[in-house]
């Protein structure tokens, strides 16, 4: 596939949040008197817009999904945005796909405060041309609104020549708002079914399959 311009999603692509994602999560709920055991039922926050995610996982109103996405943010910002790990290999291939003359690029739902701090703390920051995400306001926080954000700023026009990495729905219904095309990674946190159902163009088993498809 010959791309110039390669736009990742982070949580579940480039590292693995669980950890610091889902006690922050735990963390939200138990302020409203909601206890959660295991932390693997609170995965499905993992990707997708919080507010979205307290609303759709347990009936929030958008008020009290507000309340909840700041009290995460209490715990994340001071230790769940480091309990967080790189996935094996993904510095081996950022640093290849550079030296391969693309560009690439971040595109998250995650605030691009905590964005830049994670892939600084993991020393990835410097394979990106540019490191994209949300806003505290929660204006930009869709995935397609964070593309849009990025290809502005970076002033990509040909989308022939570019692609959104990611593994969940969220990331491939995003490339589709604009007509690019998808790798959905079946390494993160969406199902085979739910990247093929989203219509992902292409799909990566490990993150070295990306060192394949470019």
């Amino acid at each position: 596939m010959k791309k110039d311009y390669l736009l990742f999603d982070l949580d579940g692509t480039l590292t693995d949040p669980k950890e610091g994602i889902t006690k922050s999560v735990r963390h939200a709920l138990h302020a409203f008197g909601i206890e959660v055991e295991g932390l693997d039922e609170l995965c499905c926050f993992i990707g997708p817009p919080l507010k979205e995610s307290f609303m759709e996982y347990y009936g929030f109103s958008e008020s009290d999904a507000q309340k909840a996405v700041g009290i995460f943010r209490e715990y994340f910002s001071s230790k769940g945005i480091f309990e967080n790990k790189v996935y094996e290999g993904t510095a081996e291939v950022l640093k290849s796909l550079v030296q391969s003359g693309r560009k690439l690029y971040v595109a998250s739902s995650k605030p691009e405060l905590f964005v830049r701090k994670i892939l600084k703390h993991f020393e990835l920051d410097s394979y990106f041309e540019f490191m994209g995400g949300a806003d505290f306001e929660e204006i930009r926080v869709k995935k397609a609104d964070v593309i849009r954000y990025v290809l502005d700023t970076c002033a990509i026009s040909d989308l022939s020549k570019t692609v959104m990495i990611g593994d969940r729905k969220h990331d491939i219904f995003g490339a589709k708002e604009f007509g690019m095309e998808s790798v959905g990674v079946l390494y993160g946190y969406g199902s085979r079914q739910e990247l093929l159902d989203a219509g992902a163009d292409f799909l990566a088993e490990s993150i070295f399959d990306l060192q394949n498809l470019f």
